[in-house]
């Protein structure tokens, strides 16, 4: 056997390869470097945009007015929250039916 056709055969055997020409290398090398530049990018979001600290004071008077909020949505859509029942059955009526339960 020659020189030359030796060569041939380690070289379609990946005997004389380099590693960086190697894919799953990569794959290794990749998929943490992945999960480290996203790390870091969270981190630089979270450190550049701080939530705002809440005083306890307000906390009460917030959550108050968010359920007043939800109040008001519920009052407002009732016609919209029928039983299934009821809404298929009017879902193209041009006028809203009265609420189930006002009579």
């Amino acid at each position: 056997m020659s020189t030359s056709s030796a060569f041939v055969v380690q070289a379609s055997q990946g005997v004389g390869k380099v590693w960086w020409r190697e894919p799953y290398v990569w794959l290794v090398i990749g998929g943490p470097l992945v999960v480290v530049v996203a790390a870091v990018w969270t981190g630089f979001i979270a450190f550049t945009n701080p939530d705002p600290v809440l005083d306890p004071r307000n906390i009460g008077q917030a959550e108050f007015m968010e359920q007043s909020k939800k109040a008001q949505y519920a009052k407002d859509n009732l016609v919209n929250m029928q039983p299934a029942m009821v809404g298929r059955n009017h879902a193209a009526s041009p006028l809203p039916l009265e609420p189930v339960g006002t009579k």
